[in-house]
């Protein structure tokens, strides 16, 4: 029996699933605006479904995205919304942690286009400056490349939470970072900085070979993909949306556990899912961990 952190799934997806409003850059941001309590709704079907971890709906709460929107006024306010319903719903559920999520500047997938870590690193410092007083966990998603893990790793340095640092890879080669550098280059960076390592955001086909480097560090380690097609190099290059993204068929609860179980038996002790995953992948995820005799914590 081994104990299994059991991540929530993705939210954006869910929310533009849920609101008749198309999706904007902003992501699932607009939402808390426009439907407050949705979020916390979903935050609480996780919760039932067997997660144990509530991510806030923070990943794209970044000025520069706001700034574009008119609603750089909004920043410190937006978080605390997003703070107060993942609370809401774990308080009510009666259990469970909160992750602080913090996504990439500009836009993901784009390491060619993120700052530098010397600018990078005070707008990372500033998000988890404001989240870490109200959460348990750190997570910074989506980290594509070796100067992004450097500059989020410089910028949690002082907030003294556990720091998760989850890295997207190649949906074609999982030894590899988004940005073409080699997944091991990332070990180093993280070695006593980093409590736990996640690939995130990546095809399911490519953890296995990117679980198996992630493993060398001796730390805590696991996965959660997404559920899309494979995302192309030109994918947000210009303000693009999820909309510009195809969910997978083959990807339901049931295919998506298989994969999440294989990563289990690679070692994993923390997984869940990201994009197009929803309450019943969580579910699935979670009556196989019991049946196999797991202990979800």
């Amino acid at each position: 029996m081994t104990d299994i952190t059991l991540l929530d799934g993705g939210m954006g997806q869910e929310l533009t699933k849920r609101v008749d409003t198309p999706p904007t850059p902003l992501w699932a941001t607009q939402v808390m605006i426009d439907r407050p309590g949705l979020v916390q709704q979903i935050h609480a079907e996780y919760f039932a479904a067997g997660a144990t971890v509530a991510t806030t709906n923070t990943y794209a709460i970044h000025r520069d995205r706001l700034v574009k929107a008119g609603l750089e006024d909004r920043f410190k306010a937006l978080h605390a919304a997003a703070l107060t319903e993942a609370k809401a719903a774990r308080d009510a559920h009666g259990a469970g942690r909160i992750a602080g999520a913090i996504g990439p500047l500009v836009g993901s997938y784009r390491p060619d286009a993120h700052p530098a870590p010397d600018i990078a690193t005070p707008l990372y410092a500033e998000v988890a400056t404001l989240l870490a007083p109200a959460c348990d966990i750190l997570i910074f998603e989506t980290v594509a490349s070796c100067d992004q893990a450097r500059a989020v790793l410089d910028a949690a340095f002082r907030p003294e939470r556990p720091v998760w640092l989850a890295l997207t890879v190649d949906d074609e080669d999982g030894t590899r970072l988004r940005s073409g550098e080699p997944l091991a280059e990332v070990l180093p960076i993280a070695q006593d900085r980093a409590s736990a390592l996640l690939v995130n955001c990546s095809a399911p086909e490519a953890i296995p070979p990117a679980l198996d480097i992630l493993a060398r560090a001796g730390l805590p380690f696991g996965a959660y993909a997404n559920a899309f097609t494979r995302i192309t190099k030109d994918f947000l290059k210009d303000n693009s949306t999820v909309a510009a993204l195809t969910a997978r068929r083959d990807l339901g609860p049931d295919a998506y556990a298989d994969h999440a179980m294989t990563w289990v038996a690679q070692g994993a002790t923390i997984v869940g899912g990201c994009c197009e995953t929803g309450p019943a992948h969580i579910a699935e995820i979670a009556r196989r961990l019991t049946d196999a005799g797991h202990r979800i914590v």
